[in-house]
């Protein structure tokens, strides 16, 4: 069957908040909040940007399609990569994921591979090191996924759709905190039973989320692998999320590596939470944008097609 040729795709992608507390590198939950992707055939290799905002995800992009076509077995072509939507950079929230996402797929599209959305989690992963992001980004939902402990490798994803009884309210400062930053400072070496406790939280975590009680989740993210060294680098973080807890939120985390925190709510506490983690920002005299979210369940979708 022939393959159909389009000119010009967009793909919108969701954000994302990952580890959901001490799920390290493992855990991950699409949220309603999304960029758009657009490529368009070009003439020449690699890509070129249509705006200055898209400049600075140029390398990104050209990474991402070079995996692509390597994977894919297609040749290479050129393209123009526009961008736009609400994710923002370096803030926890999977921004990079939905740039590189993004590319894949509608590179996919474009060049009529027919990789799948399992494909797509594999490449999505092995381009940002982890599948935390990689995978809620691509199929949506709340998403457990496993890789090869030497190849780092994705060897599969479990997912579950999380419905509109919980909300996820996003305090994210007006201040970027970079992945490879916040990665660098996390210690080589833990204590035995900081580790312990750490797996007893993200496990009690993710059967909450799967069984579908939520209530459950009060108070049970109790982290020592990354937040305690993280934290410190957000002024009002810690403080947002307490202040969140307090005013009715089941529990709260470092959304990714920061800078953006995040409160899990039932919706009628939702607002309340909202003014609470805004208010705990503010008294550390720090700029930052609430949120109140959902959880998307759709994960990257293709929106326009033309030939």
């Amino acid at each position: 069957m022939k393959r159909k040729i389009f000119q010009s795709v967009q793909v919108r992608v969701p954000g994302s908040t990952s580890n959901c507390g001490a799920g390290f590198d493992t855990l991950g939950l699409a949220l309603t909040v999304y960029n758009t992707i657009t490529l368009t055939r070009g003439a020449w290799r690699g890509a070129r940007a249509a705006t200055k905002r898209d400049a600075a995800g140029l390398t990104m992009a050209d990474e991402a399609a070079q995996l692509f076509f390597v994977r894919s077995g297609v040749e290479e072509f050129g393209y123009t990569l526009k961008i736009v939507g609400d994710v923002p950079i370096s803030r926890g929230l999977g921004s990079s994921v939905t740039l590189r996402a993004g590319v894949v797929a509608a590179l996919n599209e474009l060049s009529g591979a027919r990789l799948t959305k399992d494909d797509l989690c594999s490449l999505v992963t092995q381009l940002e090191g982890h599948p935390d992001n990689a995978t809620p980004a691509v199929i949506g939902g709340f998403c457990v996924a496993r890789c090869d402990a030497h190849t780092g490798a994705l060897l599969g994803v479990l997912r579950k759709a999380i419905g509109r009884d919980l909300c996820f309210v996003v305090g994210s400062p007006d201040q970027e905190l970079e992945t490879k930053k916040a990665r660098g400072i996390l210690p080589k070496e833990l204590p035995y039973f900081d580790a312990i406790k750490s797996i007893n939280s993200a496990a009690y975590v993710v059967a909450a989320m799967v069984s579908g009680q939520y209530d459950r989740l009060r108070d049970a993210v109790c982290d020592f692998l990354h937040e305690p060294y993280r934290l410190p680098l957000i002024p009002g973080g810690k403080a947002a999320i307490d202040a969140g807890v307090k005013a009715g939120a089941l529990t709260g985390w470092l959304s990714g590596s920061g800078s953006s925190v995040l409160c899990v709510a039932r919706p009628r506490e939702a607002a309340k939470v909202a003014r609470a983690m805004a208010a705990a920002f503010a008294a550390h005299k720090v700029p930052a944008t609430v949120r109140r979210l959902f959880a998307d369940n759709q994960g990257l979708v293709v929106v326009q097609r033309r030939v």
